[in-house]
């Protein structure tokens, strides 16, 4: 068994407020979990107006399955024109 973890930071430009932000991560969270089978949340820097940290998880039997999802929630995330992803990092367990 793998587990593909994806940390992904993003800045947020045109927000003023956590209100604001809460909505915009929100968005990105669940439009990522109806594309792809993830686990997605916000993982940090909830207290930051234009930053926010998001971690998506897949479990499965090998990288080469978890890989191609996770590069593709990367170019959903900027596509949608929500946020620039400031940096990422992916990890893979096996257990």
């Amino acid at each position: 068994m793998v587990v593909g973890v994806l940390r992904v930071a993003l800045h947020l430009e045109a927000v003023h407020g956590l209100k604001e932000k809460r909505g915009i991560v929100q968005k990105l969270l669940v439009r990522c979990r109806n594309r792809f089978p993830v686990s997605a949340a916000e993982v940090g820097d909830q207290d930051l107006w234009r930053s926010a940290v998001l971690g998506f998880a897949m479990v499965s039997s090998s990288e080469q399955v978890i890989s191609p999802h996770l590069e593709r929630i990367e170019d959903e995330i900027e596509s949608s024109g929500l946020a620039e992803i400031v940096s990422t990092e992916v990890e893979f367990i096996h257990i």
